[in-house]
């Protein structure tokens, strides 16, 4: 059995989102703070970038959700994180874990594991990130894929089933599933992976929207289709990745759902 998930029905979560203006506690690394902060803010989320744990597990209390990124661990920050996981879980707030580079050392794997069982509501990465992860092994060259988002289908299925939450491979063509149902969301440009943190910075936004959110797998599909649409639209008037940068924070503020109607639907398909 297959459903669809249409434009218009992307433009309401989008609203719905501007609406609520949600509060993203985001434990993100040194290289995408900045980046993830605007395009949390051009998206019509509220960012906060607070790694201290002395006030990691109070601050994830009032937050509407948590944004969890390894890209640069230590081991105060991983401490940090744990302990806004765990409030997050303590107060239903939903919450995502970005697996920067997890199959590169030793550390990540501990690390990311440590976090898996808090129970991420979304795990968002590359395909060998993803891979790494279903499969407690080694992937990907540093924060690159070496491998495509189809490569990474079962892995994903197993992992979200493991994990009981929503796993996105993001990459050409982005997939997303809860392990009950598939989806595929086109999009982006190929200058997007020539900007760095805006990976970093999608995670955050799925965050928000999830904080709108009642359905995991229909939210993070809105954050991806959204992302996509504009990047594709930043895409049209970049000279290369510097200008793309800037068009691309414009593009997301620029996003309504008028724009959005015209999206191809979704295919959400049943894996039961």
């Amino acid at each position: 059995m297959t459903t669809t998930l249409t434009g218009a029905d992307i433009g309401a979560r989008l609203t719905r989102l501007r609406q609520a203006a949600p509060l993203v506690h985001s434990l993100t690394n040194y290289v995408a703070m900045n980046s993830a902060a605007n395009v949390l803010l051009a998206v019509g989320a509220s960012p906060a970038m607070v790694h201290a744990r002395e006030e990691a597990a109070e601050f994830a209390a009032l937050a509407d959700a948590v944004l969890i990124n390894i890209g640069t661990l230590s081991p105060h920050w991983v401490e940090a994180m744990v302990e806004a996981a765990t409030s997050a879980g303590e107060h239903q707030t939903p919450w995502v874990l970005d697996p920067v580079a997890v199959g590169a050392t030793a550390y990540r794997r501990e690390s990311a594991a440590r976090l898996l069982d808090l129970r991420p509501s979304v795990i968002r990465g590359n395909a060998s990130e993803i891979i790494a992860l279903a499969e407690d092994g080694l992937g990907g060259r540093g924060v690159d894929s070496t491998a495509a988002s189809d490569d990474a289908v079962q892995a994903a299925v197993a992992l979200a089933r493991r994990q009981e939450a929503v796993v996105a491979v993001t990459d050409e063509v982005d997939l997303v599933t809860d392990g009950r149902r598939l989806v595929r969301v086109p999009g982006g440009h190929p200058l997007m992976p020539r900007v760095t943190a805006l990976g970093c910075a999608l995670s955050g936004v799925v965050a928000a929207f999830l904080a709108a959110d009642q359905d995991p797998l229909v939210a993070t599909c809105a954050a991806l289709a959204c992302y996509g649409e504009a990047g594709s639209r930043a895409g049209r008037t970049a000279q290369g990745p510097g200008s793309f940068a800037v068009a691309f924070v414009d593009a997301l503020h620029q996003l309504n759902p008028e724009t959005l109607l015209r999206r191809e639907p979704l295919a959400i398909e049943s894996l039961d």
